[in-house]
């Protein structure tokens, strides 16, 4: 089970900090992604870490350009998108999601499971 929370409004240039708890998900073995979607358009990726051990492998999306990080506690089963310098464009629902046990692509068909989702608005 996958359960985002930290959505919020903030004002442009402002930061947030998502988190995804992976209940029941060994983060070794599962890769997660952060996803978002705006009404009327399709869901993208936005990061993702995958991979064993302390340096896991992250991705981002080329909009992201650096203002995003992507970073997982395997201890407490969480995952964090650490958002900077947020701009009205990034404003939609963010969304978690798990590969299957043993599968480490990122890709976004390749989830198989999703949480309900986390607003965020950028706006002054």
């Amino acid at each position: 089970q996958l359960a985002e929370s930290g959505g919020n409004l903030v004002q442009p240039g402002g930061s947030l900090v998502l988190s995804c708890v992976a209940s029941g998900f060994d983060l070794d073995y599962h890769a997660i992604g952060w996803f978002r979607q705006v009404p009327g358009k399709e869901r993208e990726g936005v990061a993702c870490v995958s991979g064993r051990g302390p340096n896991p492998t992250k991705y981002y999306g080329n909009f992201v350009k650096g203002r995003f990080n992507i970073s997982r506690d395997n201890l407490r089963g969480e995952v964090y998108l650490h958002m900077n310098n947020l701009q009205p464009e990034d404003t939609a629902t963010y969304y978690c999601g798990a590969t299957k046990r043993g599968s480490y692509y990122c890709a976004m068909g390749n989830m198989n499971s999703w949480g309900n989702g986390t607003p965020v608005t950028v706006s002054s």
